[in-house]
């Protein structure tokens, strides 16, 4: 099953051959056919750099700690722009590079290990325990829970009857 992507290749490609076939500004394809302004400059900048292959929609990548090193090296070293750096190593987004950059300063190296995606396994087998004490419960414990099994099948027997009477109107009303 493949992501869902907002807009699809040919609007894309659309787009893109409108700013930079027939000269519309950026803004003017935005009023035109609706996605953001900043949406429309990156797949320009895309196109320009990788061809109609940076106008595809990328599945979910992992990157090796050593990509990851290698941008943010080269970030403070050339003083790119997170912009630059998406179009000259080919990510997507800038909220990936922001993301490396936060775990970098907080955790170090150890913060760009790939990091496991999904539900625990531990937790498909989590059952819950029953409350077992060591000590027997007292009469008036056992009246109070027997009391509350009496008000749930009281109230279970409402609701069933509640329906019957619902389906024996509901067959009235379609005679």
């Amino acid at each position: 099953m493949e992501r869902k992507v907002k807009y699809n290749y040919a609007f894309k490609l659309e787009c893109v051959e409108l700013v930079l076939k027939k000269h519309y500004s950026n803004a003017d394809v935005s009023n035109l056919k609706g996605p953001d302004e900043s949406d429309i400059r990156k797949w320009v900048q895309f196109y320009k750099s990788y061809g109609k292959i940076g106008l595809l929609p990328r599945k979910n990548q992992s990157y090796s700690i050593d990509f990851k090193l290698k941008v943010l090296k080269r970030i403070k070293s050339k003083s790119l722009s997170i912009a630059e750096a998406c179009l000259e190593f080919n990510i997507p987004t800038k909220s990936t590079i922001i993301k490396w950059q936060k775990d970098f300063i907080n955790f170090g190296i150890e913060g760009l290990q790939p990091k496991p995606k999904g539900r625990p396994k531990s937790m498909s087998n989590f059952k819950r325990k029953k409350r077992k004490s060591d000590k027997a419960l007292t009469r008036e414990e056992e009246l109070l829970i027997e009391n509350e099994r009496l008000r749930c099948e009281n109230a279970l027997l409402k609701k069933l009857q509640a329906l019957i009477q619902a389906e024996e109107v509901a067959k009235k009303r379609k005679q």
